[in-house]
């Protein structure tokens, strides 16, 4: 066994973190079209540390799927990229489009043919505790007072959101009853 000068192995740690990051950015341009376009939405890989490819996954189902792929993927990425990952590992720990999913739900719940925006009468319910018939008397008023200003449906003559009346052309129960 011969012994290394720390100058050796300075260079040689140096070398290949050098190595890791050239590696890396060269590895997010071709993810995509390695792993195709269905797993590339899914995953997105996050680091190379000592050879092994630290990948986000969108959910653990993922993660395990690819587990059982990983070394057909990871043959495709070292012939890609003239590269020796020797592994690569699956989690869903640094998967961070949380944010961007929650602003898509909020658009989406907008355009909503059965949205009606809230802020219409200003008045948020508040359930009255001490008698429940009171509670329901007081629900029953602001929901009256909340729909007087929507248009009727013309099958049943309740009061139906414009999103509904637009696309059916009734209020969507009575559209569910036509479509059964």
């Amino acid at each position: 066994m011969s012994f290394k000068s720390i100058d050796d192995i300075l260079a040689s740690i140096q070398k290949s973190a050098i190595w890791e990051q050239d590696l890396f950015p060269r590895l997010l341009k071709c993810w995509t079209e390695v792993v195709g376009a269905k797993v590339g939405v899914e995953t997105r890989p996050v680091s190379i540390q000592r050879d092994v490819l630290w990948v986000a996954t969108s959910s653990a189902a993922w993660a395990q799927n690819l587990t059982f792929q990983r070394r057909t993927i990871l043959m495709k990425l070292n012939h890609k990229l003239s590269a020796s990952l020797v592994d690569m590992r699956f989690s869903t720990a640094e998967w961070t489009n949380l944010g961007k999913m929650g602003t898509q739900t909020n658009v989406l719940a907008s355009e909503h043919p059965s949205y009606v925006p809230d802020d219409r009468t200003g008045k948020r319910f508040i359930p009255n505790a001490e008698n429940p018939q009171r509670a329901f008397e007081n629900w029953a008023k602001m929901m009256q007072e909340r729909s007087h200003h929507l248009p009727l449906c013309p099958e049943c003559q309740c009061p139906t959101p414009p999103g509904e009346l637009q696309r059916w052309d009734l209020c969507s129960l009575c559209a569910n009853k036509l479509l059964r």
